[in-house]
């Protein structure tokens, strides 16, 4: 019963209308006085932001603030991928075939996730992360390649929460939730970040709509308020960090595993092939 009623509650308060009214109070003069209570309600490290608390002007620009200079070191290894934020790992691991399992309990098919993309059949078997924003968090979103944008789409959705009770009661809100997308190509393939919307996120905005390209690290996008990226690595591509696990959390700019180059590895798996058919 209490399922149901929460269900019931998280469907009424998925209303568009409900997150641009949160939205336009968050940016309006009157919710500046929020910002100190929010920074202790959630323990905000407000000192690695970059302008100082009182400098903010609304709660929306203080959620959206960018960071001091050196706040997140990216790593340097041209062959890693780096995590787009600072967050909560919750999924991770092989797709199998079209799968992203057990999230919360739930499975995705990309199918879903990707709206029926056909760029979907280049991440069958592949790889993924999902990265949960909390609202302690820094919520820019960041490159986790040196690369190039082969595509993106938007994609309109609810606007659920993300928490992990929604993740857990509601039926794959990953996929139902207003989504952006941004496929980038890398020297060993490409990758897809999938920033997912949620309850009051106003907008998910791209820090400069006309660029097409970023060097890891480089500012991609930010949220109006928390949520989620799902991470795709395309098959036989990405060899993850073997230190991290569901439940770690990590940095924008820490190492998420490494990228491997298939050309370079073909000449070996072409000598094996005929080492096996002798």
């Amino acid at each position: 019963m209490a399922n149901t009623m929460f269900r019931l509650f998280t469907e009424l308060s998925s209303r568009k209308w409900v997150s641009r009214l949160t939205g336009s109070f968050a940016q309006s003069r009157a919710s500046r006085a929020m910002i100190p209570k929010f920074i202790q309600l959630y323990g905000i490290p407000a000192e690695e932001a970059e302008k100082k608390v009182e400098d903010y002007h609304t709660l929306n620009e203080f959620f959206t603030r960018r960071l001091r200079p050196g706040a997140r070191p990216i790593d340097t290894d041209s062959m890693s991928i780096a995590s787009p934020v600072d967050a909560l790992i919750t999924a991770m691991g092989p797709l199998n075939n079209e799968l992203i399992p057990n999230v919360k309990g739930q499975d995705y098919t990309l199918e879903e996730l990707l709206n029926h993309s056909p760029r979907l059949e280049s991440y069958r078997d592949g790889y993924m992360f999902v990265l949960y924003l909390s609202p302690r968090d820094y919520h820019r979103i960041h490159a986790p390649v040196t690369g190039k944008q082969t595509e993106r789409e938007h994609i309109a959705g609810k606007v659920y929460p993300v928490n992990e009770k929604s993740m857990v009661n509601m039926r794959t809100v990953l996929s139902r939730n207003e989504r952006q997308i941004t496929y980038m190509a890398h020297h060993c393939g490409e990758v897809a970040v999938v920033k997912v919307g949620a309850l009051n996120v106003s907008s998910i905005r791209y820090a400069d709509e006309q660029r097409t390209s970023w060097n890891k690290g480089d500012e991609l996008a930010y949220f109006e308020f928390g949520s989620t990226i799902v991470l795709l690595m395309q098959k036989g591509t990405f060899t993850p960090d073997e230190q991290l696990s569901i439940g770690s959390r990590v940095k924008m700019g820490e190492k998420l595993g490494t990228l491997v180059d298939l050309e370079a590895t073909r000449p070996y798996q072409r000598i094996k092939e005929a080492e096996l058919q002798k």
